[in-house]
């Protein structure tokens, strides 16, 4: 008896661990939708050579439709999951009103976070070798995050737990030299 306590004592234990760890790395997924996309380039498709490392490396322009009653504020994640999850932009605190950031704009708009580069702001696609995804979330928040410069997109989906209202993916590819 006493061995069958103490197995359902640590079976719980560790099942409320692996919980915890799951809710504190990822954001909840939202029942509600943004549909994101970009006048430069389709889901699934490539994006062009001027918002990468090959061109002049400039935020690529986004647009997202109407969004769920209640949204304050949007965050933005880019990351490259070929590349082990590298991350190209962090942008907080984009204002609930708007729909788009246009091309070059996003870190005037929103505040920047820290990327995979070690400096905040856009910073495009730049693959060593290969075609690589890069995965667009915005999501759309009832309240602004309020975080540094120097937040990172771990921080942002930690907090974007707490007030998330809607989510949304837009994917792009790009190879060089391609």
């Amino acid at each position: 008896m006493r061995r069958l306590v103490l197995a359902l004592a640590l079976s719980v234990g560790l099942g409320a661990c692996v919980t915890e760890s799951v809710v504190f790395t990822s954001v909840a997924t939202p029942s509600l939708t943004v549909d994101l996309s970009s006048p430069a380039f389709d889901d699934g498709g490539s994006i062009p050579v001027s918002n990468t490392c090959d061109g002049a490396d400039v935020s690529p322009p986004l647009a997202w439709g109407s969004v769920p009653d209640g949204v304050e504020a949007f965050a933005l994640i880019v990351e490259d999951p070929d590349a082990g999850g590298f991350i190209h932009w962090v942008l907080t605190d984009i204002p609930g009103d708007l729909r788009e950031l246009p091309e070059d704009q996003g870190d005037a708009i929103g505040a920047p976070g820290a990327t995979s580069f070690g400096r905040s702001g856009w910073g495009g696609p730049c693959p060593p070798s290969g075609e690589h995804h890069y995965v667009f979330t915005l999501y759309a928040l009832s309240a602004p995050l309020g975080l540094d410069s120097s937040a990172t997109a771990t921080q942002v989906r930690a907090a974007a737990d707490e007030v998330l209202v809607a989510a949304g993916q837009l994917t792009g590819v790009y190879a060089r030299g391609g």
